[in-house]
């Protein structure tokens, strides 16, 4: 599974992000493409290679005349619709992040996501590094984003409204659910940008998984720390298929003056929103009387949002809230042609066994009911197109690894070309809001 995992050892920021992505190998002039055709006047993305803190990182920096603007969420989506370069996808991951951004606002300030108007990250520099973000992450084309724990850093911020404690709150909602790590600096390690872009894109946090790391970037901040490289690192590459550990959020009440409809409702509800299981009990309750235990398995992050819709479709007065860590095999997303038509599927690999391709009911059920044929004749037709795939698949590798050994024990010239290439890896860019 191709994997990206943001070490955040000095926090993060929109141009941090953007430099690492950059400096990890994203095509920089597709990014200034997409830059240049939302016509922004006077704007310039400025790439560059330098040394922090004794390493070389790429520093990502938005050249724009002076501005005063206050923008809305009307007005972001006014300047990516000036775009014909930009993808439908990029368009959206950027909506995601700034809608993020948005709904923290409107929370701590009592608004709403269309009324509340952007200060910091309405400037046109948090713009162009959630949109490149947005660009960059969409190129690099992985399965899965892990992130480690996130330092906010100490002490005071400046910022539209005034002085504030670090982090600001609008910052430290968007870090909810998130976890956090104490680094001893006396500065905002993480940006509202910043936070925005784990919030919405990184799927799992915790130690960097074991994988085969076939690119790094380096994006480089703009403050410099004595004694610490102000560097978010991106490791690009391939999971080792293991058995990966992660904490999970199990919210339970107890329900006996609920009806069976607005149960099933409300589990739609939460499923619709992002659980990953919701199952109910028969329980018995005081006075006798039956009950449903209603059962929610989420991600940290999500926990306020279903709780809100527990307490608001059910009418219970308490939710039980009790972290638990599990184990889960990685996977991946895949397509089978069948001569039903496309069945989607999830695919992994048990420790020691082959990979297992388990399709998705939804496109089962239908490729059924349009031939007429039992459901189970729809999976094993299915499985069996994968492991078909898998088994072609193998004995083409192993022809290729063959003739490979064969051409390199000829090829004496081999060496020379691969080391006359390795500089051109390091040719990359930079970004950073902090």
């Amino acid at each position: 599974m191709r994997t990206a995992y943001l070490e955040c050892q000095m926090g993060i920021s929109g141009d941090m992000t953007l430099g690492a992505l950059i400096d990890a190998g994203v095509d920089v002039d597709v990014i200034r493409a997409g830059i240049d055709s939302l016509n922004l006047e006077g704007v310039e993305l400025h790439v560059e290679k330098i040394i922090k803190g004794g390493f070389a990182a790429t520093a990502v920096t938005v050249k724009h005349p002076k501005q005063h603007a206050h923008r809305h969420m009307s007005d972001i989506r006014e300047i990516l619709s000036r775009s014909d370069v930009i993808t439908d996808d990029q368009k959206q991951l950027a909506l995601q992040i700034f809608e993020a951004i948005a709904g923290a606002e409107a929370k701590v300030h009592g608004s709403t996501v269309d009324k509340v108007h952007f200060h910091e990250v309405g400037a046109i520099d948090s713009i162009v590094d959630i949109i490149g973000a947005a660009i960059g992450f969409d190129l690099l084309d992985v399965d899965l984003i892990c992130c480690s724990s996130i330092p906010t850093g100490h002490g005071l911020v400046h910022i539209d409204h005034g002085i504030c404690p670090i982090p600001a709150p609008g910052t430290a909602e968007l870090l909810k659910g998130i976890p956090l790590q104490d680094v001893p600096v006396e500065f905002e390690l993480t940006t509202p940008t910043g936070a925005a872009i784990v919030r919405v894109l990184v799927d799992r946090f915790g130690p960097r998984p074991p994988m085969t790391i076939e690119q790094i970037g380096y994006g480089a901040g703009t403050k410099t720390f004595p004694q610490r490289a102000n560097l978010l690192r991106l490791f690009v590459g391939q999971s080792v298929p293991t058995k990966d550990r992660e904490t999970v959020i199990l919210l339970e009440t107890n329900l006996d003056d609920t009806t069976p409809e607005v149960v099933g409702y409300t589990r739609q509800l939460l499923e619709e929103a992002g659980a990953l299981d919701v199952y109910t009990t028969s329980i018995d309750m005081k006075k006798n009387r039956p009950g449903v235990l209603l059962s929610v398995l989420c991600q940290p992050l999500l926990s306020d949002e279903l709780q809100d819709i527990i307490f608001e479709q059910t009418g219970t007065l308490g939710i039980r809230i009790s972290p638990l860590e599990r184990a889960t095999l990685s996977r991946s997303v895949a397509t089978v042609e069948t001569v039903y038509g496309s069945i989607r599927g999830k695919v992994t690999r048990p420790v020691g066994r082959t990979e297992w391709f388990q399709p998705e009911f939804e496109d089962c059920a239908k490729a059924a009911s349009e031939h007429d044929i039992p459901l189970r004749d729809v999976y094993r037709t299915a499985q069996s197109v994968f492991a078909e795939h898998q088994s072609t698949a193998a004995t083409h590798d192993h022809d290729h690894d063959h003739d490979h050994d064969h051409d390199h024990d000829h090829d004496h010239d081999h060496d020379h070309d691969h080391d006359h290439d390795h500089d051109h890896d390091h040719d990359h860019d930079h970004d950073h809001d902090k």
